[in-house]
């Protein structure tokens, strides 16, 4: 399945991809929620959408403007360094274990919403990753088990302020100003997608231009992996986010850095999920 979250006006909405045409679900079961994390909290949550998909008339997407899929996740955690030819762009070596670290739900945007260069810094950076989103509680699940664990999977673009990201040892600040979080522009079950999302292309372009371009087979930590490590500390939840890491290409890698500028379109592309596309903008 692949189901979309929507505006219209001042109402949201769910959509389904029904072979070539989108269907509205919210038009045949107003009850359903609009956010996806919400919606996975129901552990009924697939016969729900089928039973609402079954009597939803069709929608055009290009009338609506989407919305991040998952706008309310409890947990948003990110993985940086998991891929080894970003690390070597970076200045780190190579972690042993994960680097974990959060982001907030208030930095979030949708597709083809604009990416924010915020006032005080000329270093916003792209990043495109794979999130693999939980769908059952995890807590010290094996490696074995942990996909069992694991809905489905979306596309995130985790614009970064540089400078601000390296202020301190931790990063926290310069991953999460407002509107830099781009998620979208669907979500796609696990069943679409081969084990743990494995074997899918990559990529991230700046206008038109191919910046990153790599596979998931590259991370050093799986999703099969993140998920059982993270779920040895966090109990991880229905509609939780992990944005899995990001491939070598980053601006801040290039000599010189190159960051993005307002009227930059940036578009992250997940083979056999989608493409999520997003163009700057100053901060008001």
């Amino acid at each position: 399945m692949r189901i979309a979250s929507y505006a219209r006006g001042k109402s949201t909405g769910l959509a389904l991809l029904s072979g070539t045409e989108w269907l509205d679900l919210s038009a045949a079961a107003s009850d359903l929620p609009s956010d996806l994390s919400v919606l996975l909290q129901d552990p009924q949550w697939r016969d729900v959408v089928q039973s609402a998909g079954a009597k939803a008339p069709k929608m055009d997407l290009a009338s609506v403007t989407l919305l991040p899929p998952f706008r309310t996740s409890q947990k948003i955690l990110c993985v940086g360094l998991n891929y080894v030819d970003h690390i070597a762009e970076s200045p780190y070596e190579q972690p042993g274990y994960p680097t974990f670290f959060p982001r907030f739900s208030s930095s979030l945007i949708g597709h083809e919403q604009p990416m924010i260069k915020p006032r005080i810094s000329d270093q916003l950076d792209y990043e495109g990753e794979m999130v693999a989103v939980i769908g059952s509680a995890a807590k010290h699940v094996s490696v074995e088990n942990a996909l069992d664990h694991v809905a489905g999977y979306t596309i995130f673009n985790e614009g970064s302020i540089r400078d601000y990201q390296f202020k301190a040892p931790q990063w926290t600040v310069g991953k999460n100003f407002d509107g830099t979080g781009a998620c979208g522009p669907w979500f796609v079950t696990a069943d679409e997608l081969r084990p743990g999302a494995k074997g899918l292309r990559i990529s991230t372009r700046l206008n038109g231009k191919v910046e990153q371009d790599a596979n998931t087979d590259d991370m050093i930590f799986d999703v099969a992996a993140l998920v059982s490590i993270a779920s040895e500390a966090i109990t991880l939840l229905p509609g939780d986010m992990l944005v899995t890491g990001t491939p070598a290409g980053v601006g801040f890698g290039k000599k010189p850095p190159k960051y993005m500028v307002a009227g930059d379109v940036c578009e992250v592309e997940i083979e056999n999920i989608g493409v999520l596309r997003n163009t700057v903008a100053l901060e008001r």
